[in-house]
């Protein structure tokens, strides 16, 4: 398998929004292995995160727009295209208002950004979703279909209709990803006069020009309407060239259109939060079909994930041990339900349980069938999460964690003397002011055995009020 990515250093862009009209500046950053993408709002207060996730799509009338805990991030789909086209799986992008500057309505400034500095491989395997087998996902009431198929590569073909004599039908298609940056980066965003004319009623794109977008002139210009456009583009004077587009913009390929789309595809796919191994076929895609489709494959992939048992070396040497474990957490025998740490991250734990008949708990549950109580199997998985939170503190003795949440609890088969439990946790968000958001599997006999979604805060001892 591949190696996980990030970028070199970090790298700023300014420029403007396309619908707020306002200045922004966008610096992307390097992220630790399994960050993956997330935007960080540098203008509120607290810095908010918001993972691009599928879960966290809010609005897709005019561009993916994610929203968090009330926080929004507008038209995230061509800075997302980009790292995905230059095959960057981790990267934090801090922005100082609610959307990335539109720049010339493509991703190719973001993607010169990113090669300017450069590409630097993590210490961590690249997980990637193998299509196996045909998956399609159809909007009945605008008759868009996406098609994911099983192949060798990230495939994607995008087919256009707008039912328009000015644009007509488009296809374009990308075979392998390193075609992106030279064949379609650059491929610009574009609106129908009709579209523009709305949005500026509306009060919206303050931050359009003639050089960030294609419009098509699918309707007569009046001069109202000539008036308003110089006005809102701030030029002395505007006309159609013969292809059916406004003028003071060339088209950089007959199908522009297509590639663009193509793109947008790239960038809303990305929010499955997966590298993906198949060709996805999109027929009349959007912001709305493309959203849904990622959403779909999300939860696929989740329960792939959640079916699939990794192997782990029960007999290598423990990242730590026994007495390593009560060096940073306060619980002792016969309450200490973890013996080692195979392996330890800033995002991640895997540690073991062996489950012996001298367990206190059997002599009652239950007696003449020994079963291990569910709740300590939680209970377990929790500690393991401790050693991973606790971990992130120069003092681990000093503090102590406590449950704040636990949901999704599922309990498939039942634990018995002679099992080796194998816990695996990882944060679902980064750990912030102490509390620790995880999702907790337990494995036994080459089986997912239990599963669990948990929340844990570490206080100081010193602060613990009973």
């Amino acid at each position: 398998m591949a190696k996980q990515t990030t970028i070199a250093s970090s790298v700023t862009l300014k420029g403007v929004g396309i619908h707020t009209g306002e200045e922004v500046t966008m610096t992307f950053k390097p992220a630790s292995a399994n960050h993956g993408y997330a935007f960080q709002r540098i203008d509120l207060e607290g810095n908010p995160i918001i993972e691009a996730l599928a879960q966290h799509v809010a609005d897709t009338k005019r561009g993916t727009s994610l929203q968090k805990n009330g926080v929004t991030i507008q038209t995230s789909e061509h800075v997302l295209a980009a790292l995905v086209g230059c095959e960057v799986d981790n990267v934090l992008i801090e922005l100082n208002a609610s959307e990335p500057p539109i720049m010339d309505g493509s991703s190719k400034f973001f993607v010169e950004a990113i090669d300017k500095v450069g590409i630097q491989e993590l210490d961590a395997e690249r997980y990637e979703y193998i299509v196996k087998e045909n998956i399609t996902y159809t909007d009945e009431e605008t008759g868009s279909e996406i098609t994911l198929l099983p192949a060798d590569n990230y495939e994607v073909t995008t087919m256009v209709d707008f039912g328009t004599k000015v644009l007509g039908t488009q296809n374009a298609s990308l075979k392998k990803l390193s075609q992106f940056k030279k064949e379609f980066a650059n491929a610009r965003t574009f609106s129908f006069l009709h579209e523009l004319e709305n949005l500026l009623s509306s009060g919206l794109i303050k931050g359009g020009d003639l050089n960030n977008a294609i419009v098509y002139v699918d309707k007569e210009l009046s001069e109202e309407t000539m008036g308003r456009l110089r006005k809102a583009f701030n030029k002395k004077s505007i006309s159609v060239k013969p292809n059916g587009i406004l003028d003071n913009l060339t088209l950089h390929y007959p199908n522009e259109a297509a590639r663009h789309k193509l793109l947008d595809v790239i960038g809303d796919l990305a929010l499955i939060g997966t590298r993906i191994r198949g060709k996805v076929i999109a027929s009349k895609p959007g912001h709305g079909i493309n959203t849904q489709f990622a959403k779909k494959m999300a939860k696929i992939i989740k329960e792939e994930k959640r079916k699939y048992v990794p192997n782990y070396d029960l007999n290598a040497e423990p990242a730590l041990d026994v007495n390593q474990i009560m060096d940073i957490l306060p619980h002792r025998p016969p309450f200490l339900l973890v013996d080692k740490i195979l392996e330890i991250s800033d995002k991640h734990v895997v540690a073991v349980k062996s489950v012996t008949m001298n367990e206190p708990f059997f002599q009652g549950h239950f007696p003449g069938q020994p079963v291990m109580p569910g709740v300590l199997q939680i209970e377990a998985m929790a500690q393991a999460g401790g050693v991973l939170v606790l971990n992130s503190v120069p003092d681990p003795e000093n503090y102590l964690t406590f449950f704040m949440k636990i949901e999704n609890a599922k309990f498939k088969h039942p634990v018995v003397p002679g099992d080796t439990l194998v816990f695996k946790l990882e944060l679902l968000s980064p750990i912030r002011r102490g509390i620790c958001h995880m999702q907790a599997y337990a494995y036994s006999r080459g089986r997912l055995t239990t599963e669990a979604e948990m929340m844990a805060q570490i206080v100081k001892k010193n602060q613990v009020k009973i």
